[in-house]
């Protein structure tokens, strides 16, 4: 690593605030977030100081909408709006009183007509897009009234469904029965396949200095962002330096055999693209006998790191303990966070290599 002083654009970076983009769905953005949360810059020193060095001016959420299943799939079709479980996930994570929201947003109505099976964050969410009849200003007012720090994005606003091509040659389409499906997934489409990304996307893409794309499904809330139009494209050009978060478990129906290169040349491959990472965040703790007994009985395991693989990708592999064992394996959001925050701060900003992905 060289000295700041000698790299006029690190230190012009460092003094702004970092920006940030996370992308991604379900716990695996939300754990991350988590982590990124500390470093933002505090309005009115709410929050303690950290070093200007480590400092995040400006963090943003890119997140799917594919969800088809559970409370979000009953208000998507009930009330033809998007479904809100990764996106209340995100301002929870992103909120001011994480303990208390948790509790709040999470709760699940166990009983009462049309509100069993509900959280009470997806009827709020719901209630703001009824009252202002737009889903994404929906998520900006809630994240207004709730303090998040940092700014979340559904990756669109049209109502799409995944479809997947299997190795047999099958096509199963929706984000539940995809996830349930006994096959291998080939391929990830959307339907319709032509939709748009908000252009506030497309710009905290453009000015970022660090987009991360994982931890999270592989194929039902990583790749579904990249196949969103211009996101692919928006990421490869621009000049941040861009990580893959890997996943620490292979995932039934979804991942099982697959190592840290496949994830990502699957990810390379469907933004159509040669390479969209600079480096990727490997864990390298080992599971306890207890937790690999409890993933295998769904056929999963800890995701074989192939080194080899992954620099063959262009792609540099940085080694960190970041399991966070409990009764599931989860990142340990700190030790992440703060490994991509000194990727960033080490690395010059990159000039953008021409490809043509979609």
């Amino acid at each position: 690593m060289q000295d700041s002083q000698q790299r006029p654009e690190l230190t012009a970076r460092a003094t702004r605030g970092l920006r940030v983009v996370a992308i991604g769905g379900g716990t695996g953005l939300s754990t991350l977030l988590k982590g990124l949360k500390r470093y933002v810059t505090a309005p009115a020193d709410r929050y303690p100081t950290f070093p200007a060095e480590g400092q995040i001016a400006e963090l943003s959420a890119v997140v799917t909408v594919s969800d088809d299943g559970g409370s979000s799939g009953r208000l998507r079709k009930e009330l033809n709006m998007l479904p809100p479980g990764d996106i209340r996930n995100c301002i929870v994570a992103l909120s001011e009183d994480e303990a208390l929201l948790s509790r709040l947003f999470q709760h699940r109505f166990v009983k009462g007509s049309g509100l069993e099976g509900h959280s009470f964050g997806n009827l709020f969410l719901a209630a703001l897009t009824s009252i202002t009849s737009d889903f994404s200003e929906a998520v900006r007012l809630s994240s207004e009234i709730l303090l998040t720090r940092g700014h979340i994005f559904p990756a669109t606003t049209s109502d799409i469904e995944l479809e997947a091509l299997m190795e047999d040659g099958s096509r199963v389409s929706g984000e539940t029965k995809i996830t349930a499906s006994k096959g291998r997934i080939q391929e990830l489409f959307l339907k319709p396949a032509d939709v748009e990304p908000l252009p506030q996307t497309l710009e905290a893409i453009a000015r970022a200095d660090l987009i991360t794309i994982g931890p999270g499904s592989l194929f039902t809330s990583l790749i579904p962002n990249l196949l969103v139009r211009g996101i692919a494209r928006a990421i490869v050009n621009s000049s941040a330096t861009k990580v893959y978060v890997c996943n620490l478990m292979t995932q039934a129906n979804e991942s099982l055999g697959l190592t840290a290169s496949d994830h990502i040349r699957a990810l390379n491959r469907h933004a159509q693209c040669a390479r969209i990472f600079d480096y990727a965040l490997i864990n390298r703790k080992p599971a306890s006998p207890e937790l690999k007994a409890k993933y295998a009985l769904e056929g999963a395991t800890q995701i074989i790191a192939d080194f080899d693989g992954i620099e063959e990708l262009g792609v540099c592999p940085v080694q960190g303990d970041y399991l966070d064992e409990g009764m599931v394996a989860r990142h340990d959001n700190a030790r992440v966070a703060r490994d991509l925050l000194g990727l960033v701060l080490q690395t010059p900003p990159q000039k953008p290599t021409a490809q043509n992905p979609r």
